[in-house]
């Protein structure tokens, strides 16, 4: 069938819904049309810029009657910046938005028939962030710019004011550059992969106001890095660590391996449930403790621990969510296929007086197949995958082991609601999903389930 549209095509649309990459969906003649910075209720006037078999993608021409949800956004950069993509809406429709996400992946994909009546908005909306990753660069007349990526590219938005990061890391920025122009140092460029500074990467303690600040660089031979150290100390107090982290490959990853402390401490602390974390350039850690935090919390009351429970927390990495339900549990393993996450790990336990916890590093779906194997019988399994979410393999290991109850943390619905559908295929009920909302103005959401077994394993 021929699409009704075609590119440079102006149309009027009713926007009824929002996409998981949070672009507004309308229908014109019942062909879907995606809208960038759109809202449910929209009335808009939108300018096709591509069309496709099935879809097509317009842009805001003219806005005929604004959505009750449109608000003006916080950010001056937000249209421009991929960082955010619910700064023109109010944080209760976003919280919507997520909410409807988690249940129509369960529903959809899943197939499962479950209200997602629980969601848990953010603590905070604003500079809730603990970390910020800043590409440097230079415009095209030479003029040095610091802030994100604009979305889909690599072209720097400059925003040295983001309203999800910390507001002390603004100043911090300026002085990186008042300095990097001062004494000639050269801005990284990714094209020829000439130049000096190519990022600056700047850590917060939310507990105890630590402050991190560390440039990347192509060369550990940094020219007036003791100026630079005296200005940023003159500026802020709270900066405990200044750390070069030296990256000089043509690579779009941000940090490099090697690291060298150039003032204070190769790390600054943080408390999360209780935990003390030693915070490097290079470990792991919620960039949202307050909604970690939260997170966290639910998980353990899903997990409804009473001290006698074996928990096997698989996908560990440094150990937190097991970490901080040892308390309640008679014994925690955890396993990680990250060695540097696993030391870090039995670091955190040792630090936090934790006995009944230990941590190994392995694949997850080996790792539960050797501890059945062992005779080993959890009670409780956490899972907390990355995005792509479990293997079949693990889940299948997993259900073998006969746990009566599993608590799943995800960051992609669309991921858990598979792995849930094989849960249940293998003996396991869904009983209850709760969205988290852990990166507010974001497309992210986070999600929690418990499952119980309600049949043997055959």
């Amino acid at each position: 069938m021929k699409p009704p549209i075609k590119k440079n095509d102006e149309i009027t649309l009713d926007i009824t819904a929002l996409t998981s990459q949070g672009s507004g969906v309308g229908h014109f003649d019942g062909f879907a049309v995606f809208v960038e910075g759109a809202a449910v209720g929209d009335r808009l006037i939108a300018h096709i810029i591509k069309v496709k078999s099935t879809y097509a993608v317009g842009v805001i021409r003219q806005l005929l009657r604004p959505s009750k949800d449109r608000i003006a956004p916080a950010c001056p950069v937000a249209e421009r910046c991929g960082g955010c993509s619910f700064q023109h809406i109010s944080y209760a429709a976003e919280c919507e938005h997520k909410r409807l996400r988690v249940q129509d992946a369960l529903q959809r994909i899943g197939a499962f028939d479950l209200t997602v009546d629980e969601f848990l908005p953010a603590p905070y909306t604003a500079h809730y962030r603990n970390k910020a990753q800043y590409p440097i660069g230079l415009t095209a007349d030479g003029r040095t710019c610091v802030g994100f990526y604009a979305k889909r590219s690599h072209r720097i938005v400059d925003c040295r004011a983001c309203a999800l990061q910390p507001p002390e890391f603004s100043a911090i920025l300026d002085v990186i550059v008042r300095w990097a122009a001062q004494y000639g140092v050269s801005i990284y460029d990714e094209a020829s992969g000439k130049g000096l500074l190519r990022h600056i990467y700047l850590r917060k303690g939310f507990t105890t106001g630590d402050i991190m600040v560390c440039p990347v660089v192509t060369d550990r031979n940094v020219p007036h890095i003791d100026a630079l150290t005296e200005e940023l100390r003159a500026q802020n107090e709270h900066i405990k660590s200044i750390v070069l982290n030296v990256n000089a490959a043509r690579t779009n990853v941000v940090l490099g391996s090697e690291c060298h402390t150039v003032f204070g401490s190769d790390f600054i602390t943080d408390t999360l449930c209780g935990l003390t974390f030693q915070l490097s350039p290079l470990s792991f850690y919620q960039v949202n403790p307050a909604g970690a935090q939260m997170l966290y919390q639910k998980a353990a009351d899903l997990a409804a621990l009473t001290g006698k429970e074996t928990v096997l927390d698989l996908y560990c990495g440094t150990g937190t969510i097991g970490l901080s339900m040892a308390h309640r549990a008679k014994r925690v393993i955890g396993v990680e296929i990250i060695p540097q996450a696993i030391e870090n790990a039995k670091e955190n336990a040792k630090r936090g007086g934790i006995e009944n916890a230990e941590f190994f590093c392995a694949d997850a779906a080996q790792a539960a197949a050797k501890l059945l194997e062992a005779g080993t019988a959890p009670d409780v399994v956490i899972l907390d995958p990355p995005r792509k979410g479990c293997s079949a393999d693990t889940l299948q290991a997993v259900a073998a082991m006969e746990p009566d109850r599993i608590v799943y943390v995800s960051c992609d619905p669309a991921t858990l609601a598979r792995d849930c559908k094989a849960l249940q295929t293998r003996g396991y009920t869904l009983k209850t999903a709760v969205g988290v909302d852990m990166f507010p103005r974001t497309v992210h959401v986070e999600c929690v389930t418990l499952m119980t077994r309600s049949q043997p394993v055959q």
